[in-house]
């Protein structure tokens, strides 16, 4: 095994590195600094790497970012973008306007009074020929800050004059049923 160097120490030293350590609150990011200084100071990498709880490969990676950059390369965490969603940002938005303004009645889509999973799943497929999983379109529908609540209904043929009698006497029934229930148990 070729042992570890430091080929540029790019102006730092051991006890710069070591104050350096010390404003760093990030506990993986120090590990990192620490692991190059000891490196710096003479230290083998398979020592470095048991001193660090690492193993060698990144104790080697960080000496081998400490080279290429400095103490800047060595912090930095930038990660990769990740995996392309299905949907542009724009058809994320027509879905988003899409469940807030319309039911899937409304646009022809079935019987349901509310959207769905399942019924976006089949929307989406049949729209823009995206295949995604209901989980999938879940954590889309989460991302896009939208929730699941429950409809309610409104019985618009109700007649607000019959239903405030039947309260009353909903009341009235209430009141003379518990007192009935009173005086009998405590005959």
């Amino acid at each position: 095994m070729k042992r570890l160097k430091i080929t540029n120490d790019h102006g730092w030293t051991p006890r710069t590195l070591r104050k350096q350590e010390r404003k760093i609150k990030d506990a993986s990011l120090r590990i990192r600094v620490t692991a190059v200084r000891l490196v710096m100071e003479g230290f083998l990498g398979k020592d470095v790497a048991k001193m660090v709880n690492l193993c060698r490969q990144s104790v080697s990676f960080y000496v081998e970012r400490f080279n290429e950059g400095g103490l800047d390369h060595l912090l930095d965490r930038r990660l990769p973008p990740g995996r392309l969603p299905f949907l542009t940002e724009e058809q994320q938005q027509e879905i988003r306007q899409l469940i807030l303004t319309t039911t899937p009645v409304d646009v022809g889509w079935g019987i349901s009074s509310s959207w769905n999973t399942r019924i976006l799943q089949s929307y989406i497929q049949q729209t823009y020929g995206v295949s995604m999983s209901r989980e999938g379109i879940r954590k889309l529908l989460h991302r896009l800050r939208l929730s699941w609540t429950r409809p309610t209904y409104k019985l618009v043929k109700g007649d607000p004059v019959l239903q405030a009698a039947f309260e009353k006497e909903l009341e009235f029934i209430k009141k003379t049923n518990h007192g009935r229930n009173r005086s009998s148990s405590c005959g």
